[in-house]
């Protein structure tokens, strides 16, 4: 009667193991497919999300400059009008 709380002991040391054991597998099944996934993705030639945002971010920066320069440039064209339509000095 002595033995049967020594097995139950060793039962659950196995068990215990073979539970690690199957996380490890689980994690290493879960790089490899991950692995996986992005080799396929880089083969596709397909755009990660942040690198997405990163690109819309640069190209909104863009569209505001090249707005602010086109009203920069009308204001510049409005005063050169200006000047062009204004009668020369007058020498004293």
């Amino acid at each position: 009667m002595s033995d049967r709380p020594h097995f139950f002991d060793d039962l659950a040391g196995i068990a215990g193991g073979a539970f690690a054991a199957f996380a490890g597998l689980r994690e290493e099944a879960e790089a490899l497919v991950r692995a996986q996934i992005d080799e396929a993705l880089r083969r596709l030639d397909l755009v990660r999300h942040e690198e997405l945002d990163a690109v819309q971010e640069l190209a909104a920066n863009a569209h505001a400059a090249a707005a602010a320069a086109a009203q920069e440039i009308q204001a510049l064209r409005a005063e050169i009008a200006a000047l062009r339509a204004s009668p020369p000095p007058s020498p004293d």
